[in-house]
């Protein structure tokens, strides 16, 4: 079985690491391949070390037409047997690509959607009605929460046409001896310029407003001096935290790692995690976090809103104000927050168990498909009943 893989652009976000990770997990007879419209970025990189072939396109923007007909060349040229489109703007042009190649099995996965906000950004009707129109062009979309079904549901995408299948994490690579993590963490540290004696809390994603990571600088502000804050990942908002760090006269305690591809091994130059954003579609690092045997702070995520909180008990949900977030990591600061064993409910979340479902969702609706015909209006997708029949 060949799929291919279109995708918007391979940043270090978490769409685009989930891709890497899934597709280092895939069961022995999937081969896949990746194509970016835009911004390879270092994740393309990963792809490559892993023995992937990532095309790029080259894509100018939102309006750039002609990729249509790049894109359709790029997949008739692959063969694939399936296409699997990830991100709003490679959903909008894959679907239609896919089958003017001739690919009539075409998926998508939703990784970030809520109410309007669509990956980060407000979306308008018009936005809403080309995703539907091109939807019916494929024959299933993968939500990877229950919320995010729910709110494609909402779009209008008819719940027939939704499954959910969760993100995963890489247990395996977290399970190393605590003698190597403790080494890890000192050259980390050495590395990105943090006092090792220091108690370092950590945040993870795109730096942009959704974040909230404004609300870690000024918790800092209100630690005692031989706490630090890590920000792991790119955006915007790089410069205005770097001011309101200067204003709070804690710039020298905020370091700023900028876009890496090493986020599970980040993780151990910390001591605690925190997401107070209150507009999270997933909240895959949460799960990283509890994986590499951190406390996490967090506000918003499904991947830990539907867990009790009794399995748990490392990862207290917060209110997103300086004060809660600040009262609880102070008493952090007071515990070991390295050691911890990760809560058995992640065995849920485990890419070893993840990917072999998404390669078996693959087969299924690879199992009752004819011969390739571009652009046949008339198929009939199917149904998540026959999927899990």
């Amino acid at each position: 079985m060949k799929v291919l893989h279109v995708i918007t652009g391979l940043h270090a976000g978490g769409a685009e690491q989930q891709l890497r990770l899934l597709l280092r997990h895939m069961p022995e007879g999937v081969h896949s391949e990746v194509v970016a419209l835009t911004n390879p970025g270092v994740v393309a990189d990963g792809l490559r070390a892993d023995g992937i072939r990532v095309a790029h396109l080259g894509m100018r923007g939102n309006r750039d037409v002609a990729a249509l007909r790049r894109l359709t060349r790029e997949i008739r040229a692959a063969r694939p047997d399936l296409v699997h489109c990830h991100l709003y703007r490679a959903c909008v042009y894959g679907r239609p690509a896919a089958r003017l190649a001739g690919v009539r099995t075409v998926l998508a996965t939703e990784h970030s959607l809520l109410g309007d906000v669509l990956e980060g950004r407000r979306v308008n009707a018009g936005a809403r009605l080309l995703y539907r129109a091109t939807e019916r062009l494929g024959r299933m979309t993968v939500a990877v929460s229950p919320d995010t079904a729910g709110h494609l549901a909402a779009w209008g995408i008819p719940r027939d046409r939704i499954t959910v299948l969760p993100n995963g994490v890489d247990l395996a690579r977290h399970l190393v001896p605590a003698s190597a993590r403790a080494a890890q963490r000192l050259l980390l540290r050495e590395e990105l310029g943090i006092p090792g004696e220091s108690w370092t809390l950590g945040g993870v994603g795109r730096l942009v407003p959704g974040k909230r990571f404004d609300l870690l600088v000024r918790v800092l502000a209100q630690l005692p001096e031989r706490a630090r804050l890590l920000l792991v990942g790119a955006g915007p908002e790089r410069e205005p935290l770097q001011r309101l760090a200067a204003g709070l006269g804690v710039a020298d305690r905020v370091v700023f790692a900028g876009e890496r591809a090493d986020v599970p091994e980040m993780l151990y130059a910390m001591d605690a995690l925190a997401a107070p954003s209150e507009g999270e579609t997933f909240g895959l690092v949460l799960l990283e976090g509890l994986a590499a045997g951190l406390p996490v702070l967090w506000t918003n995520g499904p991947a830990l809103a539907g867990l009790p909180p009794e399995e748990i008990p490392q990862a207290p949900r917060l209110p997103a104000t300086v004060a809660a977030y600040a009262a609880a990591a102070a008493e952090l600061m007071t515990a070991p927050a390295h050691g911890r064993r990760p809560p058995d409910v992640l065995q849920d979340y485990d890419v070893a168990r993840i990917a072999p479902k998404l390669a078996s969702l693959y087969r299924t609706l690879l199992g009752d498909v004819p011969p390739p015909r571009a652009l046949d209006r008339e198929a009939r997708p199917q149904t998540t009943e026959e999927i899990h029949a």
